[in-house]
């Protein structure tokens, strides 16, 4: 049986993991204020926050959850707008939105609020730049964005005093959120021990493998939940990123959120936030794992296309023997890999860039944020003395698999960058690619926009060559 808490009651049920929590909520629980949009994770409307302990902290995360298995629900504390209701009168957060003229038709509002909810339980800095983050995956059609970005900055103002408190204590405090919160962190603590650890499928069948639910739940949303579904997004085995000698591991259950806190990455790359800001928006970047990114297999996968460039490892389970191979050789075909149905992948690990390598990602899309790319890549390359010692080219929606442009980088191996040079070798990738005409962009199109990233990679970490590449 699943079990978690519902706002600020405990909950028991029997009905299938697989079902999304945003249909439990509705229609089995009949707490309406969590809408149905786009049920692709794009439009907000169905944000509801989940907290649980991680290494003794409470912590909360904003979720969309037409995305969300109830599985993934199971052992946590889950919120919709009404567990942050404190009637007769408004929450401050609410007060906001209604002292800015932040809402219209008001469709949207309840994911706003959650968002800004979950804002005040997390542990950014209280500024009105972080506030309007955590909203950046919350559309509104109708108000327009100037005024709920007022009202974002005035729950930021109200967070100036918190300093180290525990978040979730001072929210119920200040009475920012409902006093209930205040007894979370111990009530999931019991629940914690009543349970059998993690969900298990039904003995001899072969399940199908879950993590965030951010693709599957797209693409496949009535077959999921009709399947036995093993659930690998709680599983502690399954997180952390850390650093073993001169290697990074991450561990296949890892957010991209998660990837952005770590100290390791935000170390070895110090333009990641820049990079993370590209992928989608902080629900999803919440929710969506480096497993189900590599595994899902599209051809434009944003962590795909970033960690081919670092020549990523990947570790491979059947639940009785494991086996590794570069990442590079896990895709086949569009949508084959090399994996059996009964593998889930466990790890990943990089070698660390040292002093004399250089890293970029870039993506293109029809939105800047919150959009698919028409064309991503990303470049590791390491320098000796003036000349290209190593270098890998990684490219999405450029062909039917995630590209490595291994005829390229070839050429780069062993010159010093010049414009000409980087001109050939753009020629040179032309001819490693085979983009298709489809929503995203023309063939010709996605030509040209490799062509100018490639360009980009190298006038960022070559800004010398800017005068000669642009010309």
């Amino acid at each position: 049986m699943l079990k978690f808490i519902l706002n600020n009651e405990d909950v028991g049920t029997s009905l299938p993991p697989g079902m999304p929590l945003l249909d439990f909520i509705r229609y089995h629980q009949h707490l309406t204020g969590t809408k149905t949009g786009c049920n692709e994770g794009d439009c907000g409307a169905c944000t509801i926050l989940a907290g649980e302990l991680q290494h003794g902290s409470l912590v909360y995360r904003s979720y969309t959850s037409c995305l969300m298995p109830l599985g993934n629900a199971h052992g946590k504390h889950i919120v919709t707008i009404e567990g942050v209701n404190m009637l007769p009168a408004l929450n401050c957060i609410q007060q906001a939105m209604v002292d800015n003229a932040a809402t219209q038709c008001g469709f949207c509002t309840p994911g706003f609020v959650m968002s800004l909810a979950g804002f005040c339980l997390g542990r950014q800095a209280p500024t009105p730049e972080n506030a309007i983050t955590a909203i950046d995956g919350n559309i509104c059609r109708c108000t327009g964005y100037k005024s709920i970005e007022k009202a974002a900055a005035a729950v930021a103002a109200v967070l100036a005093g918190r300093n180290q408190q525990e978040p979730a204590q001072f929210a119920a405090e200040q009475q920012i959120l409902p006093e209930y919160f205040s007894g979370i962190k111990e009530r999931l603590k019991r629940l914690l021990l009543s349970l059998n650890g993690e969900l298990s499928p039904p003995s001899g069948t072969v399940p199908r493998f879950v993590g965030g639910g951010t693709d599957l739940y797209v693409q496949q949303p009535e077959e999921i939940q009709e399947h036995p579904l093993r659930f690998l997004f709680g599983q502690e085995t399954l997180k952390g990123i850390t650093r073993e000698d001169n290697r990074c591991v991450i561990g296949a259950s890892c957010t991209v959120n998660d990837l952005l806190a770590s100290p390791v990455m935000r170390t070895c790359f110090p333009a990641l936030e820049t990079y993370v800001g590209l992928i989608s928006s902080t629900p999803i970047r919440n929710m969506g794992t480096i497993a189900g990114n590599f595994i899902n297999a599209s051809p434009i996968g944003d962590l795909t296309i970033f960690f081919l460039a670092l020549d990523t490892t990947i570790e491979l389970s059947d639940g009785v023997s494991i086996r590794t191979l570069p990442l590079r050789e896990l895709y086949k075909g569009y949508k084959q890999l090399d994996k059996r149905p009964e593998e889930y992948m466990t790890r990943c690990w990089f070698d660390l860039p040292d002093a004399s390598t250089g890293f970029h990602f870039e993506k293109v899309s029809k939105r800047t944020h919150l959009d698919i790319a028409s064309v991503n890549t990303a470049i590791c390359i390491s320098m000796k003395e003036n000349l290209i010692g190593t270098v890998r080219i990684s490219a999405g929606g450029v062909g039917p698999v995630p590209t490595l442009l291994t005829d390229t980088a070839a050429f780069l191996t062993g010159k010093a960058p010049g414009g000409a040079l980087i001109k050939v070798a753009c020629a040179i990738a032309q001819s490693e690619i085979t983009p298709i005409s489809d929503a995203r962009g023309t063939a010709v199109y996605k030509r040209l926009l490799l062509e100018q990233l490639i360009k980009a990679h190298f006038i960022t970490l070559f800004p010398s060559l800017q005068v000669e590449l642009l010309l």
